[in-house]
């Protein structure tokens, strides 16, 4: 008889254990995942797990993204290129920089191919749900995106009604982009949530991109998607998001997280973080990469940065009878 167990060909069923679920001291699950730390000149100075197996980074590509978008022609500043890189939370601001970002090159909403949603909110999702608004492609998360897709089509002169295929000269431009900024070639490309190519990179070659983007000149693409996100967070994610008050307290950096427990960071000096929790679950992604950080020194950047991060860790909340009785605590090396 063949036997029911099998073993998984997936590197990460070699990830270690990064994260622990505490409750009233007792560790009653564990995370698995992986980390890297990356220097200014993309070496690795802390690796945890396979860090050069691929990795679907997901939402955590869209700087790399908005950065062939600006190649292509796309007239983006300010918080319209934030929007360009964010997941946001559906909140009017967000929709109305989406509306913005098309108007500008003659387009509605009509024109985006994103798959329809409520917005990522539970407010406003809930808003929606009792006014009985329908899930619309502006709505939904990654519209800022694709409207920025949108407007480097217009501007290159590229069809518009195709941008989300893969042998799109948009969509050429963007593996050619992601290529260089993480020094490796894309050995995957699937279909993310959005209906955009989902492009596989490993985790080494995340964070040495995220590096390259948070250091470079502002004069280039690079730099110009890097200011944007720092001077406009909330339009990266939206109000009591991680990533944006992340970004708001800690100088000099850009962060953006990504769907199946995806975390990305570049510090201003050229070093770049990389977090896949391997499971997909999204509790122990902010904690195990605040840890990283504090490795790093961020905690030191700034009167606020430790405060922050001590706050987002407390989120990971474990409940007894409607009490706090543990959380969720990152297991990592100590730096040495």
């Amino acid at each position: 008889m063949p036997s029911q167990t099998q073993t998984s060909g997936s590197p990460f069923a070699a990830a270690p254990v990064v994260a622990e679920v505490v409750r009233n001291g007792f560790v009653e699950s564990v995370h698995h995942g992986v980390v890297v730390l990356t220097a200014a000149d993309g070496s690795a100075q802390l690796a945890l797990g396979p860090v050069e197996a691929p990795i679907l980074p997901r939402s955590s590509l869209k700087p790399l993204q908005a950065v062939a978008m600006l190649r292509a022609g796309a007239s983006l500043e300010g918080e319209l290129l934030a929007l360009a890189c964010a997941s946001h939370s559906g909140e009017p601001r967000h929709l109305d920089g989406a509306r913005r970002i098309l108007a500008s090159v003659g387009l509605d909403e009509s024109a985006l191919l994103n798959t329809p949603d409520l917005p990522f909110d539970e407010d406003e999702r809930r808003r929606w749900v009792q006014e009985g608004s329908p899930a619309t492609s502006l709505g939904q998360n990654c519209s800022g995106k694709h409207s920025g897709m949108l407007a480097a089509c217009v501007a290159a002169g590229w069809d518009t009604s195709t941008y989300l295929d893969p042998e799109h000269p948009l969509q050429q431009l963007v593996v050619e982009v992601v290529e260089e900024l993480t020094g490796e070639p894309v050995t995957v490309s699937t279909v993310d949530g959005c209906g955009a190519p989902a492009l596989g990179v490993s985790s080494l070659g995340l964070a040495r991109a995220f590096g390259r983007i948070a250091a470079a000149d502002g004069s280039t693409e690079e730099g110009r998607v890097a200011d944007a996100i720092r001077s406009h967070p909330e339009f990266l994610g939206g109000t009591g998001r991680d990533v944006t008050e992340l970004i708001g307290a800690v100088p000099g950096l850009i962060a953006k997280d990504g769907a199946e427990s995806v975390y990305a960071v570049g510090l201003a000096d050229g070093r770049g973080l990389s977090v896949k929790i391997t499971d997909g679950g999204e509790r122990a992604r902010v904690v195990v990469t605040t840890a990283a950080l504090r490795q790093a020194g961020v905690d030191e950047s700034s009167a606020g940065a430790a405060d922050v991060m001590d706050a987002l860790d407390a989120r990971a909340v474990v409940r007894g009878h409607g009490q706090r009785v543990g959380g969720v605590r990152a297991v990592l090396p100590e730096a040495g």
